[in-house]
């Protein structure tokens, strides 16, 4: 039995949730997934999907100016460390912003957005970003 390709993506959930794992001897959380502990040397992870509330803060960032074969539609555009609310620093692109208006401690949330197309076959890779809260006053934030 064949899948189009756009059924294919949308069944896909590694393109929707940032699931990574966390140690069960000290229950610290990593994305992407390891098979190891850093921390504590536990091969005892389990896994652990990050997109709970899928809300963080920009961390640091760079502005990526001179973009990857199959990026420079998108340059100049953000990359950004997020330190998740409940998780670990990542890196991820942001979106729906302009690279000027980035700031440190800016409040973030995941979105699925266009990574990149396929050149002549137009296949359309979905991803992880994160962009400005909407409403960041309505959240509350874990201490």
């Amino acid at each position: 039995m064949t899948m189009e390709i756009s059924r294919h993506w949308r069944l896909n959930s590694q393109r929707y949730v940032l699931g990574g794992v966390e140690c069960s001897g000290c229950g610290t959380r990593y994305f992407p997934p390891r098979p190891l502990c850093p921390r504590c040397g536990s091969r005892l992870m389990q896994p652990a999907n990050f997109i709970g509330n899928g809300l963080g803060e920009v961390y640091s960032y760079s502005v990526v100016h001179d973009a990857p074969a199959g990026y420079g539609d998108h340059a100049p555009y953000p990359v950004a460390l997020v330190r998740l609310d409940d998780g670990p620093v990542i890196t991820a692109q942001l979106t729906d912003v302009d690279p000027e208006n980035v700031q440190i401690g800016m409040r973030v949330e995941m979105v699925t957005r266009r990574i990149k197309e396929d050149g002549d076959r137009g296949l359309i890779n979905y991803g992880y970003k994160f962009r400005p809260m909407l409403n960041p006053a309505r959240v509350e934030v874990p201490a």
